[in-house]
């Protein structure tokens, strides 16, 4: 059986945030409570992960069936998308070699960046005792490549303030829409018609300058036309039962540990 499984459904404070609360969530409703964005898929035995969030280590024990993967795949830089790659270390002890990590020019060079003592040889795994062990993989979006077999189209995803990556994965099983304003024209061409799976980011109801609102993203719905959509990446803003109220019944919002089979 494939799976999906969002591990953190959450926008970079998280629900509840620090400094605001629960917002306009309703605190009663255990959905309402969200890690930071990651997001596992499984499909014909490859297993792979979409960021790292800085939940990561309490995700991955909230799922104890995820310990070893063929993959991440990285959409951009931002902390909340990037800054849990420190906890991969117990999974390069668990895989005894390195990890093979996939990501744009630009966000691989910010993990080199800024995390320079993860970055292995592939004939020479760093000491996982010690540090994490990661092969970087410069993908270029339009350019298909393949984990295992599996099938990746990286898109070009724009208007946002660091370079994002979204995945059009297994020929349209899963269509993995980060961060950002506006799906690039070319993006948008390549996604297959019907997707059987669309996840695209809300981080607030009112679009923002960088983030597209709710009215944006039910016009991507209605122009990729999925069988189900999954709205994810929700800031205090987005309740979920208001969120589930305002959308069609085939548009399902996101909650940390959703598991959907297919």
């Amino acid at each position: 059986m494939n799976k999906l499984i969002i591990l953190g459904s959450g926008a970079a404070p998280g629900v509840p945030a620090i400094a605001n609360g629960w917002g306009a969530c309703d605190p009663n409703n255990p959905k309402n409570i969200r890690r930071r964005t990651g997001t596992y898929i499984e499909i014909d035995g490859v297993k792979l992960l979409i960021d790292t969030s800085p939940d990561l280590r309490a995700q991955l024990l909230d799922n104890e069936n995820i310990r070893f993967l063929d993959g991440v795949l990285y959409t951009h830089s931002h902390a909340d998308h990037l800054h849990g790659i420190d906890d991969l270390r117990d999974l390069n002890r668990l895989l005894l070699k390195p990890m093979e990590v996939y990501a744009n020019q630009e966000t691989a060079n910010e993990i080199k960046a800024r995390f320079p003592y993860l970055v292995a040889d592939r004939n020479k795994m760093n000491n996982p005792i010690f540090r994490p062990s990661i092969i970087l993989n410069i993908i270029e979006e339009g350019t298909e490549f393949f984990i295992k077999g599996l099938s990746i189209v990286p898109i070009e995803l724009k208007d946002h303030p660091v370079h994002s990556t979204g995945y059009i994965i297994n020929n349209g099983d899963i269509v993995y829409i980060a961060d950002c304003k506006t799906i690039s024209d070319e993006g948008l061409k390549l996604i297959p018609k019907n997707p059987r799976f669309l996840i695209l980011p809300l981080t607030t109801i009112a679009p923002q300058p960088s983030h597209m609102g709710l009215e944006q993203v039910l016009k991507y719905v209605d122009t990729i036309k999925p069988q189900t959509t999954i709205i994810n990446h929700m800031a205090v803003e987005c309740d979920y039962d208001n969120i589930n109220r305002l959308t069609p019944e085939n548009v399902l919002p996101a909650y940390d540990n959703m598991v959907l089979e297919f």
